[in-house]
């Protein structure tokens, strides 16, 4: 891997990083929350829109497959431009579907553009940090995810969810944020080839981190593929609900400061630990507080910081651990977990509504206790 210039160079290429990051997050977010309510307004179930969800997540398995070996050859830059542009196109391509079972490639496609943003602006990023400041670097980072994270259900509450609109402004910033990573004056990092392709090699070598993406990434696509509706179904206005979304992600993103301070400061997986716990708290508590709009969006805004934290503290690991072609291997196989992750946390959240009013609350807590059990259980070489 090569050295970043010091000075104004490495503040060109965080702003491209926090870019990139902040458009795997709108992408996403946008996306997820925006088709939920579409498909469910054209009088589809939730196993329907856990299905289309679930279409991301094979787009984002299918490419950390091959992503490791493809940036050593293509490079950092083309790549992450390349995967803005297909972002734009896939979201105009939605509002011009024809048909509906157009939207389940269409959503393949988007997964495609969102693991390429995902696993190269984590390790971007890390090129970037140094060790006494790695869990506060990481935290900026998961910091702009939730910014972007937030930004689309934030954009849906503003403009509504009719018509291509959502979908062009989504569009348009992808290609506005490819302007910072095209910039001749931001230095892309390269990286060699992995030294193993066998993802098993890795699972092996940090199940708690992997364990914290699968974690995160089902709470995130459950939470924006069916929080909304969830509201919705008990009792609150579509404007209301998907400002709750954004109250969640707000909390992703001012908490994730101080806990990147206490992840530099702190035995980290003691943290994780901590941080697991006070999420499974917040969900078994959610159904208590959907009658008391200002209470909702408190336990949300905690609950948002407290699961986001967990893998902000896990990326800081991994960061400390890994280096080189085997650091873009890691994260490679992180976004694979990612991708399982967003392939189960719908269908299995959907599931859930179907048999509980609060499923999704039941399914957040369960996920939580079960990574807070493993984190426990696990050696601390983990």
């Amino acid at each position: 891997m090569t050295a970043l210039a010091p000075g104004s160079s490495n503040l060109l290429s965080r702003g491209a990083v926090i870019a990139t990051a902040m458009m795997f997050g709108l992408t996403y977010s946008l996306s997820a929350t925006l088709i939920a309510l579409d498909l469910a307004e054209r009088g589809l179930d939730e196993a329907v829109i856990g299905a289309n969800a679930a279409m991301h997540a094979v787009g984002i398995l299918a490419t950390a497959m091959v992503l490791p070996r493809v940036v050593a050859k293509v490079g950092v830059r083309p790549l992450i431009l390349g995967a803005l542009v297909l972002a734009a196109v896939t979201l105009v391509g939605f509002p011009l579907a024809p048909f509906i079972w157009l939207w389940f490639p269409l959503r393949f496609i988007l997964g495609v553009a969102s693991e390429t943003l995902f696993v190269l602006s984590e390790t971007w990023i890390n090129s970037l940090s140094t060790e006494a400041t790695r869990a506060r670097a990481m935290a900026s980072y998961t910091a702009a995810l939730s910014v972007g994270f937030a930004l689309g259900p934030l954009i849906l509450s503003i403009i509504g969810t009719a018509g291509a609109l959502p979908y062009v402004i989504g569009a348009g910033l992808a290609l506005f944020s490819a302007l910072f990573v095209a910039s001749p004056k931001v230095p892309a990092p390269t990286f060699d080839a992995p030294t193993h392709s066998n993802p098993i090699h890795y699972m092996r070598l940090a199940p708690l981190a992997l364990s914290a993406t699968l974690l995160n990434a089902a709470l995130e696509a459950a939470g924006l593929s069916f929080l909304a509706i969830y509201a919705v179904n008990v009792g609150w206005a579509e404007s209301d609900a998907t400002r709750l979304i954004t109250c969640m992600m707000v909390g992703a993103i001012l908490l994730q400061l101080p806990i990147g301070w206490l992840g530099d400061k702190m035995d980290r997986r003691r943290l994780v630990i901590i941080l697991a716990l006070i999420a499974t708290l917040g969900a078994l508590v959610w159904p208590l507080t959907m009658g008391h709009e200002w209470a909702a969006y408190a336990l949300l805004f905690v609950f948002g910081g407290a699961f986001v934290g967990v893998a902000t503290i896990m990326l800081t690991v991994v960061g400390s651990r890994f280096k080189g072609g085997e650091l873009v291997g890691i994260y490679a196989v992180m976004g694979l977990v990612w991708g399982g992750g967003a392939l189960v946390g719908p269908l299995a959240a959907g599931l859930s509504m179907q048999v509980f009013a609060h499923g999704l609350a039941y399914f957040a807590a369960i996920a939580c206790a079960a990574f807070a059990l493993a984190a426990i259980l696990l050696k601390r070489t983990s």
